[in-house]
């Protein structure tokens, strides 16, 4: 904290319920104006020579790896690694309808809706705080008309007694009331309720992303679904033709008993299997509804049978953007700073606070004679208040603040590690499904080679219906493994999008700020707060 020397010159507040002398023969009121020009004086040197205490914050070190483990081959594969997600991501896999529900979702989902909310709320408690470094004037307009009976005592009059009778009072006046913001506890408070704000509106962010990445998800599970239900449809009907098949062998003596009883399990398998899937299918179309906002009830998506799935290209960039464009981490960290100004909020209260106060108007028993000079009356003076004696209550106060800093910021740096993490953990997850996309590739190949080659065996009378039938179950098995592969290669997709950002930036919420977008960042962004890439040591 920066030490200032105030020297305050003598003041002795003056107040004066009648009319100078110098208002009673006309003339100027002199000593008032010298007490106000005192007054207005002692306030500016006082605001000149305050200071903020506290520590001043600084982004808290963290540990950033120049590179992603699992995106070496990533990074070379792309022609433009460093290249920026946008913000409408999902246009990306050049499905109209889903651009249709994920636009949906962000103008009515009831999550983004709260958050919003959310929002608005900081922004209030921004300006709230702000107004607290002004003054507060109020106005006053009031009239009494009371009866005094006769031999009415009367408590401190001159003459212990009341004029019997009715009397008029009418009051019109103005008062003033301002609090010096000499040690930086209010613009703390501004401070630490700006970098809330911050976190909110990241948070608000992260909202619109989560909700569009769950509505890609779902979408691509429902649209696996699709393609599955026909297949397992197929499978079922021809394990129904084979179990028919090995009834009739049974029946004529050329199949066992044994032989009928797995073609029935098999039957079964893919019934239960049927099912299963179509469970999950309509508990995604549910799950869209809610995140569109509306009742399952009242929305469907028609199956589309022939859905092919299209995996984008997602830039990568580099570890260190994820300190900007995880909203999460953006967040956290505007947490710790904004638990770093309380710090000063409660260093502050140790300092004695000085109000500067004024009121004055006019008082007559007649409206008509009320705004006079001789009927005005003023009062002005400063406020001096120390707290001498708490039992240590401020001493917990300051080590509370500085103890919630150092959680927020072990918070920061835990979720800037999961944010590495779950980075990793997608692109794990993208690369090797890449590969074994390519592997049912290569086998739904052989296989449909070998279903033709079935085929031309069953012509040429060296294979029996049933191995066709056999071959062609092997055939929908093989379609069925590569359209669930590329369905969670289009999910992990997204979910790599969503924990690179989604294409959030904290850079973006600043610039929206500065042009004062009111739709998006805080009113009055401090622009040296920022999160940066580069370690500094944290505040103590």
């Amino acid at each position: 904290m920066k030490i200032v020397s105030l020297f305050v010159p003598p003041f002795t507040p003056f107040a004066s319920p009648e009319p100078s002398a110098h208002a009673r023969r006309g003339l100027p009121p002199s000593r008032p104006r010298r007490l106000f020009q005192h007054s207005v004086a002692l306030a500016a040197m006082l605001c000149l020579t305050a200071c903020a205490v506290g520590p001043d914050y600084r982004t808290p070190s963290t540990e950033v790896p120049q590179n992603f483990k699992e995106g070496a081959n990533w990074q070379r594969a792309q022609a433009n690694p460093q290249a920026s997600l946008a913000s409408d991501w999902w246009q990306m896999y050049h499905d109209d309808k889903l651009t249709e529900l994920v636009e949906q979702s962000q103008k009515a989902n009831q999550s983004i809706a709260a958050a919003e909310a959310a929002y608005r709320t900081a922004l209030a408690i921004v300006q709230a705080n702000q107004a607290q470094l002004f003054p507060m004037i109020s106005a006053d307009l009031s009239a009494t008309r009371s009866r005094t009976p006769a031999g009415g005592a009367a408590s401190g009059s001159a003459t212990g007694s009341l004029t019997p009778g009715i009397s008029n009072n009418f009051i019109a006046g103005v008062s003033a009331s301002w609090e010096l913001d000499l040690w930086g506890a209010i613009r703390r408070q501004v401070e630490s309720a700006k970098s809330t704000a911050q976190a909110t509106d990241a948070q608000l962010a992260g909202q619109r992303l989560s909700i569009a990445a769950s509505v890609a998800i779902d979408y691509f599970e429902l649209r696996q679904a699709d393609i599955d239900i026909q297949l397992l449809e197929q499978q079922k009907d021809i394990n129904s033709r084979i179990l028919y098949m090995t009834q009739e062998a049974y029946r004529q003596g050329q199949a066992s008993n044994d032989q009928v009883l797995v073609a029935q399990d098999n039957l079964e398998n893919s019934i239960a299997d049927l099912q299963t899937t179509q469970i999950a299918r309509e508990q995604d179309e549910h799950a869209i509804a809610v995140l569109l906002g509306v009742p399952p009830a009242n929305f469907s998506i028609a199956p589309d049978l022939t859905y092919s799935f299209a995996i984008p290209e997602v830039p990568l960039g580099v570890p260190s953007e994820l300190l900007q464009r995880r909203y999460d981490v953006v967040a956290a960290e505007r947490t710790a700073a904004s638990a770093n100004a309380l710090i000063g909020v409660a260093e502050a209260a140790f300092f004695p606070t000085v109000t500067l106060s004024a009121s004055g108007g006019f008082q007559h028993n007649t409206f008509a004679n009320l705004f006079s000079l001789p009927n005005r009356f003023w009062t002005l003076g400063p406020d001096l208040a120390q707290t001498i004696f708490d039992g240590g209550a401020r001493t917990a106060a300051v080590r509370e603040a500085r103890a919630t800093y150092d959680q927020d910021v072990a918070t920061y740096r835990n979720t800037v590690l999961t944010a590495f993490q779950t980075v990793e953990d997608s692109l794990s997850s993208v690369n090797h499904l890449r590969q074994q996309t390519q592997s049912f590739a290569d086998i739904l190949q052989r296989n449909q080679q070998l279903f033709a080659s079935s085929n031309a065996q069953f012509d040429a009378g060296a294979a029996s219906q049933q191995d066709v039938l056999t071959q062609q179950l092997t055939l929908l098995l093989a379609q069925q493994n590569l359209n669930d592969t590329q369905g969670l290669l289009a999910q992990s997709s997204v979910a790599l999008i969503r924990n690179l950002g989604g294409g959030w930036d904290y850079k973006d919420m600043q610039t929206a700020s500065d042009n004062s977008a009111p739709s998006r960042a805080p009113a009055g962004e401090p622009t040296s707060n920022q999160p940066t890439s580069t370690p500094t040591p944290p505040p103590r």
